[in-house]
């Protein structure tokens, strides 16, 4: 009597979420006891698999549209109590900058529509450090997701995976700093090449392999060595850790070759040598990788005399 009595007390209002009980399934709607005067009905479509999700005498959350239509009946949904549920707990938890975990929905023009339990906007500058071209492989793909906008006015979430990148890289960049001390080895990848060096990504912190420290012999350009995507291991020479910089070297994984270069090749022993450069002032033999020695243009003859080595 009690249980009915607070039943009977209840008070209900359109837009109101209550709990109800399942007490009839039909093919086109399932009836649904909220404890008002009369049932409720609830579309069948908005459940995504009736038979296997819903049964007589489970609880639904729904929302109350109408109580009564025209034959009596509450009107209920359960997809808008959901997505009411949804969005408050999202705005609860979720202000501008918090982090949340969504399934990437659909690709429309400009980015991506994520689900987070409402559907929220991802722009295709925000999905990664470097702007995708094809934003159907991220169909179906989970993330986590940082919230840089929220409108509740109009219910609009705008989101970034890009933020939460950059600042994983950046906490790693400052542990890989910390750690990092001249004469490491470390393994990294060929990023990116220049006329004066390449980029070596080491694991989310980029050094500088300058192009004078690629090999003991003569290097023009670094794509005479190197090839983007390439790994390697490089030593690490320098480090300025408040402008995150790094120098890296490639050849001094190897011997130096002027070490002991007097043993080598002794003063007054004849050797084999090839050209490698002209100047004005004479040539440039290489007698081995790293090592080049100088004929001065007045060495090159006995015979005549010679203005330009060439």
């Amino acid at each position: 009597m009690e249980e009915a009595l607070a039943q009977s007390q209840t008070s209900f209002a359109s837009g109101q979420i209550v709990k109800g009980t399942v007490i009839e399934i039909r093919s086109k709607e399932v009836m649904v006891d909220i404890g008002y005067k009369s049932e409720g009905s609830v579309p069948a479509s908005e459940f995504e698999d009736l038979d296997e999700e819903m049964k007589v005498g489970d609880e639904v959350d729904v929302l109350i549209l109408q109580l009564e239509d025209r034959e009596g009946m509450v009107v209920l949904s359960h997809e808008q109590a959901v997505f009411k549920q949804n969005w408050d707990n999202i705005r609860a938890i979720c202000e501008e900058g918090g982090r949340i975990k969504g399934r990437i929905k659909s690709a429309i023009k400009g980015g991506l529509i994520v689900n987070i339990g409402v559907e929220a906007f991802l722009p295709s500058s925000q999905i990664d450090v470097n702007t995708p071209s094809d934003l159907d492989s991220y169909v179906g793909q989970a993330y986590e997701f940082k919230v840089v906008k929220l409108n509740l006015e109009r219910q609009n979430i705008v989101l970034s995976r890009r933020e939460l990148i950059e600042e994983e890289r950046s906490a790693q960049r400052a542990k890989l700093l910390d750690e990092m001390v001249p004469g490491d080895i470390r393994n990294g990848t060929v990023k990116n090449l220049t006329d004066f060096g390449a980029f070596i990504d080491l694991n989310g912190l980029d050094g500088l392999l300058h192009v004078t420290d690629m090999s003991w012999g003569r290097i023009t350009h670094p794509s005479q060595l190197l090839v983007v995507g390439q790994e390697l291991e490089v030593v690490v020479l320098d480090i300025n850790k408040e402008s995150e910089r790094v120098s890296l070297g490639l050849k001094q994984k190897q011997e130096n070759p002027w070490e002991n270069i007097d043993e080598k090749f002794p003063i007054g022993e004849k050797v084999s040598g090839k050209v490698v450069n002209l100047m004005p002032y004479g040539a440039f033999v290489e007698l081995e990788p790293g090592v080049e020695g100088l004929v001065h243009v007045t060495e090159l003859s006995w015979t005549k005399r010679i203005n330009k080595p060439s």
